[in-house]
């Protein structure tokens, strides 16, 4: 099959995040789906009387103990957002969640906000109010409770999306959609034509349904759109109804151009949207309508510009209801037209059958399974299905009910629809394409490479190294250079901060499971930075080599500083670093030793600076005053190599010397003879003597004789010493 193209006006899901019945995040929710698990919780009669509920309602014959619920749905972690207590325990969870969730679909995709270069918008909507009928109940003065600041700012819908932007910090278009059922795929079609208008540059489109208490049931009542048994079975000839549950869900979204030139991971593009309303053309203001639905589903079609038959899946509404299943099959029936002989068949699916109705985010839920299954390339099952309701007829279409998990094969690219229609007629349909394959580097990573993380407190620091595990243990693991890359420039950086090193995604995982991760805490100042510069005695053969394989900016700086010395002196630096050796150059040569200090420190000190580590301060020992001189500005390059050669050769000129490390305060090491001179005092026990190697070694051998500890150093001069004075001239 060939690679997906990106059609004009095209926009990619580059980020998702929920949290559904049975399933704390994405991941969970895609493993749920696939494995055909029901998420809707059979609550006891202990669980329900603790949550606040009357014992006569939950002992009434027609009370039903389910509900899709989500664990914690009342937690919130307000300090993270900078909310008050007080104002915390006011705030809706609805509120609570659907921040949280923005937050979470910002990193996957992998988008910090106060480095994000263009607007972010935010389009959402909520369910009823349940919470802040429950902070009125507790009032004595209802009326004035209402009134108060903390109530009608935590609870009202108007602030949803508003209070995301304010304490994102996020300045595109941000308003709330209220259009019941369908309420979030409507916000994810505002967002599109946002994105598409240039109002926004990144969109965050969602919907959120928790009322208080989280776990509770309902009471059944005949003719209602509501299940007898808390099972909701889309399409099925049992069906008789669906169950409300909680549940959030957010997707982050950029035009599709945006977010390939970025190397973003899509994955999904959404082809085409529509809305509209089913005016007065039903039997009653909370009936669906066949046609309003159908013309929905035929206007995204044509703003997508796709042929029915080349759909394969479509997410439906589906809410396993007497009267909404049959005219939702017609309507697509009317929508696609007759099923052309020998057609491929078109799978339908409904969530709805794994964790109830999600309300007012209902449609996004839907708009994520769709992505995921095109994402995976699988279409997972809808539970509950044992045979057709025969309202449907299904014979006439190609439409064909899965219930059960099978791979999306296609020689073409992939298509998927989603549908969500809400009470009151307001109806959505989205068309959806597998995003094209994402560009694969033909280089090996070599280089060691830093994955950072970081939260505000240790415990969420050391579960972040968890999941990073797990993300690397998974069947589809990240490439870790992208997942590096991620990390480092498309998260916020908090004080509290872990690192890990790794070359290769084993050794990370390896990491991540043993603990041999980097840990630190960053203080609330910036501290100062000092890049300091060894002089001669650090040199090794083949120093820099790993950078010079793997650092692009560190290969060219030497490279370039080799062509220098290469006019100046005839010799090829590069060799004497490599091999030790280079037409009778030897490292250890002064002579070779300087400039080579110079090439690596220097080079070193540009890449450090192009990772956004600028010095504040620079310090140098010898040659590395003259790196350190170098790049602060106080020379430029080509004069620094030349002082840099010339200092060699000046100093290689010089009589042969030696010098010795010793264990002894400057006090005890007392008066030296006349080839002898203190050359260094690098602590107050520790101090370097230099002078010629005769003297030098009578000197090494009487210390010994007391019991002093002494270290010949590897330099074959005398620095800091009078035998060096002659080369002041020359130099």
């Amino acid at each position: 099959m060939t690679t997906p193209s990106v059609p004009p006006g095209s926009i990619a899901i580059v980020g998702m995040a929920g949290r559904f019945p049975g399933a704390a995040d994405v991941a969970q929710f895609w493993s749920l789906l696939r494995e055909g698990r029901d998420g809707v919780r059979r609550l006891s009669r202990e669980e329900l009387i603790a949550a606040g509920l009357p014992a006569s309602l939950v002992d009434h014959p027609d009370y039903v103990p389910a509900k899709g619920l989500i664990e914690d749905g009342d937690c919130f972690d307000a300090e993270f957002f900078g909310i008050p207590p007080r104002e915390a325990a006011y705030l809706d969870p609805q509120h609570r969640w659907f921040l949280q969730s923005c937050w979470h679909a910002l990193e996957d995709a992998g988008c910090d906000p106060a480095a994000f270069k263009g607007w972010i918008g935010v389009f959402a909507g909520e369910a009823e109010q349940s919470h802040q009928s429950a902070l009125l109940a507790r009032s004595r003065d209802v009326v004035e409770a209402a009134r108060s600041t903390p109530i009608f700012f935590g609870n009202s819908p108007d602030f949803l999306a508003t209070r995301v932007s304010y304490k994102l910090d996020l300045r595109g278009p941000s308003l709330t959609v209220q259009t019941a059922c369908s309420t979030s795929l409507v916000a994810v079609h505002l967002a599109c034509q946002s994105l598409l208008t240039f109002e926004s540059d990144l969109a965050l489109a969602g919907g959120v349904s928790i009322s208080t208490p989280n776990a509770e049931g309902y009471t059944f009542a005949h003719g209602s759109v509501e299940s007898p048994d808390g099972c909701c079975r889309p399409f099925d000839a049992g069906a008789a109804g669906t169950l409300p549950s909680n549940g959030v869900g957010v997707v982050a979204l950029k035009r599709a151009e945006d977010a390939l030139e970025a190397g973003d991971r899509i994955y999904a593009l959404i082809r085409g949207t529509a809305i509209n309303n089913d005016g007065g053309r039903k039997v009653g203001f909370t009936a669906p309508s066949i046609q309003g639905q159908a013309d929905v589903v035929t206007l995204a079609r044509k703003v997508a510009g796709v042929d029915p038959a080349e759909i394969g899946f479509i997410e439906a509404h589906g809410t396993g209801t007497v009267m909404g299943d049959p005219i939702e099959i017609a309507a697509l029936a009317e929508a696609f037209g007759p099923a052309a002989p020998g057609a491929q068949p078109c799978w339908i699916g409904s969530l709805k059958s794994n964790v109830g109705h999600l309300k007012a985010a209902a449609g996004v839920a839907g708009l994520i399974k769709a992505a995921l299954a095109l994402h995976h390339r699988e279409i997972p099952p809808t539970l509950h299905y044992r045979a057709a309701n025969p309202k449907l007829e299904l014979g006439r279409t190609r439409f064909v009910i899965n219930d059960r998990l099978q791979p999306w094969t296609s020689d073409r690219a992939r298509l998927a629809a989603v549908s969500s229609f809400g009470i009151g007629g307001t109806n959505a349909h989205a068309v959806l394409q597998e995003a094209p394959a994402p560009a694969r580097s033909e280089t090996t990573n070599e280089r060691p490479l830093i994955l950072p993380l970081s939260a505000h407190d240790d415990t969420v620091a050391d579960a972040m190294v968890r999941q990073l595990g797990d993300a690397l243990s998974a069947p589809r693991p990240p490439d870790l250079a992208d997942a590096a890359f991620t990390l480092q420039t498309g998260r916020r950086h908090f004080a509290r901060r872990r690192a890990i090193v790794a070359a290769h995604a084993r050794e990370a995982l390896d990491a991540c499971r043993s603990g041999a991760v980097i840990a630190s805490r960053v203080g609330a100042m910036k501290r100062p930075l000092c890049f300091m510069f060894p002089g001669q005695g650090a040199e090794f053969a083949g120093m820099g080599s790993g950078l010079l394989r793997c650092e692009p900016l560190f290969k060219d700086t030497v490279d370039r500083c080799a062509a220098t010395i290469l006019r100046l002196t005839g010799t090829d630096i590069r060799k004497v670093l490599g091999e030790g050796r280079a037409d009778g150059a030897v490292l250890g040569d002064t002579r070779w030793t300087q400039p080579a200090l110079f090439v690596i420190e220097y080079a070193l000190g540009r890449v450090l600076m192009s990772w956004g580590l600028t010095p504040d301060r620079l310090i140098g020992h010898s040659i590395g005053e003259l790196t350190a001189a170098c790049i602060a500005g106080v020379m430029p390059e080509d004069a620094a190599l030349a002082l840099v050669v010339a200092r060699g050769e000046a100093m290689q000129a010089s009589p042969e010397g030696a010098m010795l490390a010793v264990a002894l305060s400057e006090a005890a090491i007392g008066e030296l003879g006349p080839d002898l001179r203190l050359a260094a005092i690098n602590t107050a026990a520790q101090c370097v003597i230099s002078g010629s190697p005769e003297a030098i070694e009578a000197q090494d051998a009487r210390w010994k004789a007391h019991g002093v500890q002494t270290r010949r150093l590897p330099a074959t001069r005398a620095f800091h010493s009078h035998l060096l004075q002659p080369v002041l001239d020359m130099f």
